[in-house]
């Protein structure tokens, strides 16, 4: 979202292009669903889209901008066209009545065959635009979202932006083990019996370790929920057109496990399910902001990953989390932006766990993606932040997919929706387990947490 007066999309994320662009913003029209983009602010602002391609470092895709304009603007011709057939048509069909009543059978028969000639062109058009349409939703699919104007440019995600720090990182005078060596002198964890059951990339997690696990996910749900999010528990499995609502082509190859058979999908994040939640249908705006926190198992295929075949529980197939997710009007967003990661900032440290923020670059943004912030907690053992939460503006991109709109008295428009991770354990367990650990192997229970944990202040392991 933009901070232009806090009411543009991010369609206008571009300000320098002009006063063009912030007419074509405002309209804000609902003329395709089923894209990222509204179709006519492409056609209407061609060198937009190109420099926020260039900018996502995807040059590849600059000739899809002419090349969907040119289909575009073939369908429109088409739909002229057709309808004027159409009127045509009902014009001569009331003639044919006409002379028919009046005994003027040559002249209705020659009518008849206009008729029937009109509707042989218009079963032709209505099956080219057809395809013309499918074909234009395709490239649409692919042109990325507009990012927001304070997004930093770069190629990858070496060259995202050090934001805020929360907490002093500290390294202590004793060496920190492994994380799974941690969890191994509390018998928590067995990846061996895992690996046999169902391959790299899963886990058992066994009495403390488990309980921790449990208690953290407990913990972030009822911080959450004081916070005035609803708490919700989703599908765990979605449609296909709900998984192209919610992401990127890019993202499904490397994320989502398809159920053999059925049109069905394991979600890799509740965020999915929940979005998915409000499919096709039309918001009252007074209902807005819609806040909810929502546990899930979360599975992912981990295409291309490294480290999925390393002994730990950093990079794996299977894994719970806690999300939050939001949906609002476009500008308010910014705002829930900057709450959202904020929330996941404190629950860290209420957990003594330093963090930071991390700014995504431009071509670190997956497409639909307007902004982005990484959460990233501090490793004792490693000396260097690792990501352990994400949280994303996806403008109205979902929302437009989806077809989720909001009723205003002066229009209807399409709602604005974000996410955030609050709690993503096992991962967090890495940091909680370092940051938390003492010298002789025990680990500090932080207050926040002891009612989970049956009153523990302090995890005692059972093997050096």
């Amino acid at each position: 979202m933009l901070k232009l007066n806090n009411i543009l999309n991010p369609c206008a994320s571009l300000l320098v292009i002009g006063f063009k662009v912030f007419q074509a913003v405002l309209k804000n029209i609902l003329y395709r669903s089923g894209i990222m983009l509204d179709i006519r602010f492409v056609r209407e602002n061609p060198d937009v889209v190109k420099q926020n391609i260039r900018n996502k470092f995807q040059d590849e895709k600059l000739p899809l901008v002419k090349e969907v304009i040119e289909l575009d603007e073939r369908s429109r011709e088409l739909k002229t066209k057709g309808d004027s057939l159409r009127a045509e048509k009902n014009k001569l069909s009331k003639q044919i009545g006409a002379c028919m009543a009046k005994g003027m059978k040559d002249d209705a028969e020659e009518l008849k065959r206009r008729v029937a000639a009109d509707a042989e062109e218009l079963e032709s058009m209505e099956k080219e635009q057809a395809e013309l349409d499918e074909k234009i939703k395709k490239i649409m699919m692919t042109i990325p979202n507009i990012i927001d104007e304070s997004v930093p440019i770069g190629k990858d995600d070496s060259q995202n932006v050090e934001v805020q720090r929360f907490g002093e990182p500290k390294v202590p005078n004793f060496e920190i083990p492994y994380h799974t060596q941690i969890m191994e002198s509390f018998e928590g964890i067995d990846l061996d019996s895992a690996g046999r059951v169902a391959g790299n990339g899963f886990y058992y997690l066994i009495g403390d370790i488990a309980r921790l696990h449990s208690a953290v996910l407990s913990y972030a749900r009822d911080f959450m929920i004081d916070r005035g999010f609803t708490y919700c528990v989703p599908p765990f499995m979605i449609r296909s057109n709900v998984v192209t609502g919610v992401m990127s082509f890019s993202e499904m190859d490397a994320m989502m496990y398809k159920i053999e058979g059925e049109d069905l999908y394991l979600i890799g994040t509740s965020e999915h399910s929940m979005i998915g939640r409000f499919i096709g249908q039309m918001l009252d705006e007074e209902s807005l902001p819609l806040k909810f926190t929502s546990y899930s198992p979360c599975f992912r295929k981990e295409k291309g990953a490294h480290g999925i075949e390393e002994r730990g529980v950093y990079r794996i197939h299977q894994f719970e989390k806690q999300e939050m997710i939001v949906l609002c009007k476009p500008e308010e967003a910014m705002k829930w932006y900057d709450k959202m990661w904020q929330n996941t900032v404190d629950l860290f440290r209420s957990l003594d766990i330093p963090v930071r923020t991390l700014e995504c670059c431009s071509g670190d943004l997956a497409d639909l993606k307007v902004k982005s912030v990484d959460v990233e907690a501090w490793s004792p053992r490693q000396q260097k932040y690792f990501e352990v939460g994400s949280c994303s503006n996806l403008g109205d991109a979902q929302a437009r997919r989806l077809g989720i709109r909001v009723r205003n008295k002066s229009g209807n428009y399409f709602a604005t929706t974000l996410n955030n991770t609050v709690a993503a354990p096992p991962r967090m367990l890495i940091a909680f387990l370092e940051n938390n650990l003492n010298e002789d192997g025990s680990v500090n229970i932080p207050e926040v947490l002891r009612p989970y944990m049956g009153g523990k202040e302090k995890l005692v392991p059972k093997k050096k």
